[in-house]
């Protein structure tokens, strides 16, 4: 027992303590600082160690410009697609992404809670007396109408020929308006105290979504029915200048262009104006050769392995134009003999075109983000992976294809009446009393115009 308690030899201690060398930790510049901290047992004072921000965000950049890609050619391989297979799935790809859009934009309005109109005791928040039902009613009606009159005036010889169609032709308008005042009154029945506001503030945004998208999306439908060239082109410009602008923007881009868009610059803008103008004569000039691209629809069961036959637009047909004698006179001197030069009216219709898709167009995107600014989001949906919703799409496409379509129908639709058309209405649609004094009246039109009617 003695043994085991009893004190350590001082010799031996005192040789082990000799042994032992005790250094006082001294931080130097090559030791770091959570060294000297593990041998004194001092607090680590080192910060933590924190993630690479610049590198995430480098991967984040770099894996949306990659989706963004990836999508970008996916729609284009999709719309080259349907292109081939002919005018009806252009038709439904543009209300297909009407559709999206109308979604999109009315989306963005919503009534959540109740005003202090109403001092019921009733709780109505959380309730939607606007019926998303009657959004949609409104939105099928308007496609009723609008393509519906678009049927009747491509396809005349088809609804006016079917016994079952015909009165749908006929009428339509008054099954139109009929609609439409349903509609109407169902709204009215729908308003509710609490949320008058909003209803009306609805029903107004709703029919401002009707007039902007719906009836855009009527006239590109209308540029398809009259020839894929006047959709294909111009929906290609605003395509290429997109493009276009994004590359100058981003080799070239100092000076900011507007305000609401911070990213668009003046270069951007300029450089993808010149190189828009270059694409659209040379992407224009390519597809006018086709048949398929050129002639308007009148069987909505063609595609690009069709054989299809029109006489050609006179826009699209090839013309010769004699050179101002001494600039062919100095051309000469430079060893290229050239006196006249080919050109098609069209090509000259592709710079106006150009034009308008590269500086008035990408005002429809500025418009655009102005809207989003208004109800602080970044895009409209998520429709299209790292493109954002169809409307971020669309916004440009809808100012071109309205202007196509007042370009076309002003200025190069030909008036297609001919007298064996005219001739066959008279016969079957009027009695010979009404014929009768339909030549009395055209006599006397003729003679006041100064041109002698033969007796």
């Amino acid at each position: 027992m003695e043994s085991e308690h009893s004190e350590p030899d001082s010799s031996s201690n005192s040789e082990s303590l000799s042994s032992i060398q005790v250094k006082p930790p001294v931080a130097t510049l090559e030791s770091p600082i959570h060294e000297v901290s593990e041998k004194t047992s001092l607090p680590d004072l080192s910060p933590p160690a924190q993630p690479n921000v610049q590198d995430s965000e480098q991967t984040k950049t770099r894996q949306n410009l990659l989706t963004r890609t990836l999508w970008t050619f996916i729609m284009i391989g999709g719309f080259v697609g349907l292109l081939l297979l002919g005018h009806a799935y252009m038709v439904l790809l543009v209300m297909l992404c009407q559709t999206l859009v109308y979604r999109e934009v009315t989306a963005l309005f919503s009534l959540k809670s109740a005003t202090p109109e109403s001092r019921d005791k009733e709780d109505l928040k959380g309730k939607d007396p606007w019926s998303k039902t009657l959004n949609w009613y409104f939105f099928a009606v308007t496609n009723y109408f609008l393509y519906g009159e678009s049927i009747i005036y491509y396809f005349k010889h088809v609804v006016f020929a079917d016994a079952q169609l015909l009165p749908f032709a006929t009428n339509h308008r008054m099954i139109s308006f009929t609609l439409y005042t349903i509609g109407f009154m169902g709204f009215v029945m729908s308003l509710k105290k609490g949320y008058l506001k909003q209803q009306f503030g609805l029903f107004c945004w709703v029919h401002m979504s009707l007039l902007l998208i719906v009836m855009s999306s009527h006239f590109i439908v209308n540029n398809i029915l009259e020839g894929l060239i006047w959709f294909w082109v111009p929906a290609s410009l605003v395509i290429c200048n997109d493009c276009f602008a994004y590359i100058w923007g981003k080799t070239l881009g100092r000076t900011p262009l507007i305000k609401l868009s911070p990213k668009k610059t003046v270069e951007g803008f300029v450089g993808a104006f010149w190189s828009t103008v270059i694409f659209a004569v040379i992407w224009g000039t390519y597809f006018m050769r086709f048949n398929y691209m050129i002639c308007p629809v009148h069987d909505l069961g063609v595609s690009a392995w069709s054989s299809m036959q029109c006489v050609p637009n006179p826009v699209f047909v090839w013309k010769t134009l004699e050179l101002w004698r001494p600039l062919a006179t100095l051309l000469t001197w430079t060893g290229h003999a050239v006196s006249t030069i080919s050109y098609a009216p069209y090509q000259l219709h592709l710079l106006l075109l150009a034009f308008f898709a590269s500086l008035v167009a990408p005002f429809g995107g500025f418009f655009a983000s102005g809207f989003k600014r208004a109800f602080n989001i970044k895009d409209f949906g998520h429709s299209i992976p790292g493109h954002g919703g169809m409307t971020d799409r669309m916004d440009c496409q809808f100012l071109m294809g309205v202007f196509t379509y007042v370009y076309y129908s002003s200025l190069i639709r030909q008036n297609n009446v001919t007298v064996g058309g005219i001739l066959q209405t008279i016969v079957s649609g009027l009695t010979a009393e009404q014929q009768l004094e339909l030549i009395a009246d055209l006599t006397r039109y003729l003679g006041s115009q100064g041109i002698s009617v033969p007796k």
